[in-house]
C-alpha cells in the first residue's frame, strides 16, 4: 500500500487518541495539522511528529499534497469543516456523529458522490475485531434467531448548561454524543427497525440527560438501549438468541473481549487486544479504500451513516428535541 499522507483537522482530545492509533500503521504519514490556533497546531505537530501546522482550517484544506483529512472538531462543526474539505477535493473521515442531521448529512453525501471523493464517517466500533466477530457469529447462526439485544451507555456528568454535552447550540444530549453506538449496535446487528419507540428525561437546556430507546423488528427481534449523562452503567451489550447469547463485556464499545454461551452450556471466551487503541482498524479501512480508488467503504458505507442519523432523527423527534439552530 502507497503512503499516506493525512491532515488532522481540530487537534484536540479525540484527534490525540485517533494519531496514536495512526502510529502504528506504516502507511500512515503525519503530514499536517490545522487549528483555528496557530501556536495549537504547532505544539501538537512537535509532540507528534507531523511535518506542517496550519493556523486554519482552510489552509489544512487547500495543502495539495494532503491524501485525506480527519475532522475531529466538535460535532455541531463537522458539516461546516467537512463541507469544506469536500469542496477542497479532499477525501475525508469525520467523527460520529456525522452530521446533527440527515439533511445536513444527505448535502455532504450528495457532494462527495457528485465530486468523486471519498467519504466516511468515524464510527471506529464498527472496524474492531470484537464486534466483527461478534456479528459474524450472530451471522453464522451460533446463537441461534436473535431475539433480545440490550446495550447501554452512560456515565455521571456535571451538569454545565454552556458544556457540549448539555448545550443544544453545540448539539448538546446523550443520544448525539454517546447514545449513537447503541443506536449503531442494533443497526449493525439487527438492521433498520420496523418500529421505533422512544422517550428521554431532559436537562434544563431542552436536550436530553437520559434517553430509553425500543426498537421492534418484523423478525421477532427486540433491542433495549439507553444512554444518559445522570449515572456511571454498566455498558456493555447482550444478545440473546434461541439458542445461546453473546456478551460483550464492558466497554463494549471498544471491545477486547467477547463471551459466547450456547445451549450445552459451554462457554467461549473471546479475546481481541488492540495493536495501539483501536482508533487504528478504521484509519487502515480508510486508507485501504484510498489505495484501491475507492469512493467510499463497504464496511461503513455512506447509506449505513445516512440509516443512522435517519434513526437518531426520529428518536429526537419522538422525544421532541430540537436543535433550533440546525433542524
Amino acid at each position: 500500500m502507497r503512503r499516506i499522507k493525512w491532515g488532522v483537522l481540530a487537534p484536540g482530545r479525540i484527534a490525540r487518541g485517533f494519531v496514536n492509533g495512526l502510529k502504528v500503521l506504516e502507511n500512515a504519514e503525519l503530514y499536517a495539522v490545522g487549528s483555528r490556533d496557530y501556536n495549537r497546531a504547532v505544539s501538537f505537530a512537535q509532540e507528534f511528529g507531523f511535518q506542517k501546522a496550519y493556523g486554519s482550517y482552510e489552509e489544512l484544506a487547500k495543502d495539495p499534497d494532503v491524501d485525506v483529512i480527519y475532522v475531529a472538531s466538535p460535532h455541531h462543526l463537522h458539516f461546516e469543516n467537512t463541507l469544506m474539505c469536500l469542496e477542497n477535493d479532499k477525501a475525508v473521515l469525520c467523527e460520529k456523529p456525522f452530521t446533527i442531521n440527515s439533511r445536513q448529512l444527505e448535502i455532504l453525501v450528495r457532494t462527495a458522490r457528485e465530486k468523486r471523493i471519498f467519504l466516511m464517517e468515524a464510527l471506529w466500533s464498527r472496524f474492531l475485531p470484537g464486534l466483527q466477530e461478534a456479528k459474524r457469529l450472530i451471522d453464522s447462526g451460533a446463537i441461534g434467531k436473535v431475539k433480545i439485544l440490550n446495550a447501554d451507555f452512560g456515565f455521571k456528568a456535571p451538569y454545565d448548561p454552556n458544556s457540549r454535552l448539555f448545550n443544544p447550540v453545540l448539539g448538546g444530549g446523550s443520544l448525539l454524543d454517546i447514545g449513537i453506538y447503541p443506536v449503531f449496535l442494533s443497526l449493525y446487528f439487527l438492521g433498520y427497525p420496523d418500529e421505533i419507540k422512544a422517550q428521554a428525561i431532559k436537562a434544563p437546556t431542552g436536550v436530553d440527560e437520559s434517553i430509553s430507546i425500543s426498537f421492534l423488528y418484523n423478525s421477532g427481534a427486540l433491542a433495549n438501549i439507553h444512554s444518559t449523562f445522570a449515572a456511571n452503567t454498566n455498558t456493555d451489550a447482550n444478545i440473546y438468541g434461541d439458542k445461546g447469547k453473546i456478551h460483550i463485556q464492558r466497554q463494549w464499545f471498544r471491545p477486547s473481549t467477547v463471551l459466547l454461551s450456547q445451549e450445552n452450556e459451554t462457554v467461549q471466551k473471546l479475546e481481541f487486544p488492540a495493536r495501539a487503541n483501536g482508533y487504528e482498524y478504521e484509519a487502515e479501512e480508510v486508507m485501504r479504500c484510498l489505495d484501491e480508488g475507492k469512493e467510499e467503504s463497504d464496511a461503513m458505507s455512506l447509506d449505513m451513516s445516512l440509516q443512522l442519523m435517519k434513526l437518531l432523527d426520529a428518536i429526537r423527534s419522538m422525544c421532541s428535541i430540537v436543535y433550533t439552530d440546525y433542524d
